[in-house]
């Protein structure tokens, strides 16, 4: 069943169960909700909703909760996954992606409890199965983290 919905200029909306196919993560780890604004082979919007139901609240921290940055970071790299897979169509549906390279990167502010992270991922450049993305994680229009990031797409 396809479920992406067409949303005029915005570019299409992914929502979980769409994005459960096109990638192989899983709860606890599957870190993105829903992907709007996708514009194949340019750009997308991952939406991750942060609730105190995290597994990670538990230790990280308990008095103070917050979304570790690695997490976020993982977040921008599922994000990049789905738009990689929309370019590339379902032939790279389940295609692992492996970080290359994370670099300059930046946490402005702690991400916690009920807020709504948007990922916008702008890609970079693709040379073979090596992809290279920029992305910056906001709350509103408040800029949590950014960085830019190299992946590459194998087979399973």
């Amino acid at each position: 069943m396809n479920t992406m919905v067409s949303v005029g200029e915005t570019g299409k909306v992914i929502d979980i169960n769409r994005i459960m196919e096109m990638i192989p993560h899983r709860y606890p780890f599957l870190m993105v909700d829903k992907v709007v604004d996708v514009f194949a082979d340019v750009s997308a919007v991952g939406i991750k909703n942060v609730t105190i139901n995290e597994p990670f609240f538990q230790g990280h921290f308990p008095s103070r909760p917050v979304m570790p940055g690695v997490l976020i970071i993982e977040a921008m790299a599922q994000t990049a996954a789905v738009l990689v897979v929309e370019t590339l169509g379902p032939s790279a549906e389940g295609k692992l992606v492996y970080f290359m390279s994370v670099d300059s990167a930046r946490f402005r502010k702690p991400v916690g409890p009920g807020d709504q992270l948007a990922i916008h991922v702008f890609k970079e450049r693709s040379r073979g199965n090596v992809w290279k993305f920029r992305a910056e994680a906001k709350v509103g229009d408040t800029l949590m983290a950014e960085a830019t990031y190299a992946a590459m797409i194998l087979d399973n």
